[in-house]
């Protein structure tokens, strides 16, 4: 089977998935998209309202903001895979629960066996904090380590983890979203090395 073969049957698991009580609620689950063939994956947290509604991940204005940054580092969101550690919509946009976060991760590690990325950029705490946590890497506040190349086993795979904020909190706040840009300029020039950017 081909990669996309593979993400497709991860797929079809996920949107009937009844593991945890997210299901309930949910007006569709949000599996993840992009390229199977992609070096390069974005792990956000959870699909908010609008990606309930379109089954698809950041399409609300945190992802049109992640796409504005995609663009100005020379990327679309097609050239990249984006997921979710959790792939159901959590009631009033609440952060995912830890035993939430436990039932729904395989998903996600499936997902990242199957593309084998060179590059994963974790956006926000609870992307960070999991992706961290599979790479035996201690964590305790983005603000601490964002905008920082970490290079680490995960599931067998040399990976380089690149930690910054997640896009919503950049429509909130100014100043990360000014610390998004940049992190996002460096990681144009960490591309560039691994031959990834175009």
């Amino acid at each position: 089977m081909s990669k996309k073969e593979l993400l497709d049957a991860v797929a079809k698991e996920v949107v009937v998935c009844v593991k945890c009580p997210l299901w309930k609620n949910r007006k569709k689950a949000v599996p993840g998209e992009g390229d199977s063939e992609s070096l390069v994956m974005f792990i956000g947290e959870a699909p908010g309202q609008s990606e309930d509604i379109e089954g698809k991940p950041f399409v609300g204005a945190a992802g049109k903001f992640l796409e504005t940054l995609l663009s100005e580092i020379g990327l679309s969101r097609d050239e990249v895979f984006i997921g979710n550690i959790v792939k159901c919509r959590p009631p009033r946009n609440r952060e995912p629960m830890p035993n939430e976060i436990q039932t729904c991760t395989p998903y996600l590690d499936r997902q990242i066996k199957i593309i084998k990325p060179k590059v994963i950029i974790t956006l926000g705490n609870h992307s960070t904090a999991y992706i961290f946590s599979k790479a035996n890497l201690p964590f305790n506040s983005i603000t601490k380590i964002h905008g920082k190349f970490y290079e680490a086993t995960i599931l067998d795979m040399q990976i380089t983890i690149f930690p910054t904020f997640h896009p919503a909190a950049a429509l909130y706040t100014a100043k990360y979203k000014e610390m998004l840009q940049r992190d996002f300029q460096l990681l144009k020039d960490k591309l560039a090395e691994h031959a990834i950017n175009p």
